[in-house]
């Protein structure tokens, strides 16, 4: 029992041993105690050395011999004020590390993009899936779907489409995409908040680009197998949007 919670308190076996037969026999000299605990001399020195430190025995050096002494059991309790001061201590050098480190950080602050990839066969799931979390962040901004749309990507999901300005997106939510001609052309529905404008410059697009709030998302359609990329990254999405918006409004707004 004595042995486990010696243990509990950090105390090596060789140090128990050593340690017991001190309390046992008071006072014992390193030859004795090597005999008494079939510990070699240098063991014993050495073992004798950690207990001092732990404050629980003491050498005695009052005479021609070297013996060693059990202090009172009650010195145990100096190991609690020990790890207690060394406590105090790490708390404070945290709480400076804290500080400098956090100066250190402010100018280097940024988030690790988050990309997907999406095959064919899931490409229709998630745009069901994402659309909710996607009209979320397009809220904390203008509202406004922006990019550009490949026609084909019309062909392949003119159902989604339907469905997204039906029922399935928020009512305060738009869209201004860039397109070829053929997008409207092949477009059965119109739908008020869904505006797609002509961009002459579009045929050498091949992805239908998407900037969603604080996510790019760019669905390639005009080959198989379809995939989507969805990247999660405000400060591109930043950059995107800010792009498409000048394009549109350049298209939007050219002097008669």
């Amino acid at each position: 029992m004595v042995n486990d919670l010696l243990s509990q308190l950090g105390f090596g076996e060789k140090e128990i041993k050593v340690y017991l037969a001190l309390l046992q026999h008071g006072k014992l000299s390193p030859a004795s105690l090597a005999k008494l605990t079939s510990l070699n001399r240098t063991t014993i020195y050495s073992t004798a050395k950690e207990l001092a430190q732990k404050g629980v025995i003491a050498e005695d050096l009052g005479g021609k011999t070297l013996y060693l002494v059990a202090k009172d059991p009650r010195d145990l309790d100096y190991l609690a004020q020990k790890e207690e001061k060394q406590l105090r201590e790490k708390r404070a050098i945290i709480k400076n590390a804290v500080i400098e480190l956090q100066a250190i950080a402010k100018p280097t602050q940024y988030t690790i993009p988050k990309i997907v990839f999406v095959a064919q066969d899931e490409v229709e799931n998630h745009l069901y899936k994402a659309t909710p979390r996607w009209d979320a962040s397009i809220l904390k901004y203008d509202g406004t779907w922006w990019g550009y749309q490949d026609h084909t990507f019309v062909d392949s999901y003119e159902k989604w489409i339907d469905w997204y300005w039906e029922t399935g997106s928020n009512p305060k939510t738009s869209l201004k995409l860039l397109s070829n001609e053929t997008a409207e052309q092949i477009k059965k529905k119109k739908f008020e908040r869904r505006q797609i404008q002509f961009w002459k410059e579009s045929h050498n697009f091949k992805t239908t680009t998407w900037i969603l709030g604080d996510y790019v998302v760019m669905i390639v359609t005009n080959q198989k197998p379809h995939y989507l990329v969805e990247i999660h990254d405000a400060v591109l999405a930043h950059d995107q949007r800010e792009i498409f918006k000048a394009i549109w409004k350049s298209q939007i707004e050219k002097p008669v």
